[in-house]
């Protein structure tokens, strides 16, 4: 094989001179976040911010049908029967929905959760829920550990902040007021899109969250994960769409009312007609996109500077509650969280800097 040329040297050109800096408000650099600060002095001594270090790799995603706690391997088989019976320790209820009551359980000095059937007149639900943890196992997802379909227990990871509902509480306390950002919250907001996008395009089709009639239902789906970011952990009440077959999905079989679920929702033909569950007409997926909005304006919350987040989120939030046909996926809607987050912060950093020079 024949040898390489040796790389031509190329001698250094030398920087041009730059203009002396005006004085930088002290201000400017206390109220920014050191990380933005520092880079904003970079950048206006022309020098480029250092790049991110290259994180750590990870470990290896768990082959299917297992699972690791804690990011610590090895990593192990879903737990069956025997060793649920055997190794799993209930030690408080932590609450109970219509389909699974859930227990702070213990396992291996692991604090887990372990969910049980309330009645038997809903195992198919059960059922159909743990067939979707199993499928849909992801990053998106709560991690499942274990179940016993013989006895309708699934067992899954603990997270101690809980349900969504909790959000306002948890960034409250004082150990976490300083997560309490416009920052934090709208990239929450955004792990919210990421999972609807995630079940409207998940390996097995597209999926619909019907648990989701008014907010406080929706919030109750996900949980809140001790690094503040979301995954779903109710997967009950999710049918599929399936188009190429002409099939569409009702939530459930009782009349649904209110401003939160989508017009197509609703029962079309006025009080004067009794609702009819047969009558009533099937819709898709974008009744999730319309619940968007709503969604997202609790997650932002009332943090300084989510006033702003909502400007910029306006235009999509009203392509949201259009008509079916003319909302966005929820893909389109994710890409435009994107680019709003990027503009915010490329605000933060310099457009206000220089207003300020």
């Amino acid at each position: 094989m024949a040898e390489k040329p040796p790389r031509a040297e190329v001698a250094p050109s030398r920087p041009k001179p730059r203009p002396p800096l005006g004085p930088l408000p002290l201000l400017l650099l206390l109220l920014l976040p050191p990380a933005a600060a520092f880079a904003l002095v970079l950048l206006l001594a022309g020098l480029e911010p250092p790049g991110p270090a290259a994180a750590p790799p990870g470990p290896a995603a768990c082959p299917a049908g297992h699972f690791r706690l804690g990011g610590r391997p090895p990593c192990a088989p879903w737990l069956a029967c025997a060793a649920l019976a055997r190794d799993v320790r209930p030690l408080k209820r932590l609450g109970q929905g219509a389909v699974k009551r859930v227990f702070l359980s213990e396992w291996k000095e692991n604090k887990v959760a372990l969910s049980q059937l309330t009645t038997f007149e809903l195992q198919e639900d059960f059922l159909h829920g743990l067939q979707m943890l199993k499928s849909l196992q992801s990053k998106h997802v709560v991690k499942l550990l274990g179940f016993c379909e013989e006895d309708f227990l699934i067992l899954t990871e603990y997270h101690p902040f809980g349900s969504l509902r909790n959000l306002n509480q948890v960034l409250n306390l004082p150990k976490y007021k300083s997560s309490n950002t416009w920052h934090r919250r709208f990239m929450l907001a955004m792990d919210y899109v990421s999972i609807i996008h995630f079940l409207h395009n998940s390996p097995l089709g597209t999926f619909v969250m019907c648990d989701s009639s008014d907010l406080d239902k929706v919030l109750s789906q996900y949980l809140l994960t001790s690094d503040f970011h979301i995954v779903v952990n109710d997967l009950d009440a999710l049918p599929l769409v399936n188009r190429s077959a002409g099939e569409l999905v009702k939530c459930g079989h009782q009349e649904l009312q209110g401003d939160f679920v989508a017009p197509e929702q609703l029962w079309p033909y006025g009080p004067e007609e009794p609702f009819e569950d047969n009558l009533m007409p099937p819709y898709d997926e974008k009744t999730d996109i319309w619940k968007i909005p709503d969604v997202t304006n609790f997650l932002l919350g009332e943090a300084e500077g989510s006033d702003l987040v909502r400007f910029h989120l306006f235009d999509i939030h009203v392509a949201c509650k259009k008509s079916p046909a003319e909302r966005p996926s929820a893909g389109e809607v994710l890409d435009s969280y994107r680019k709003v987050l990027a503009s915010l912060v490329r605000g933060t950093v310099m457009p206000g800097a220089r207003d300020m020079l």
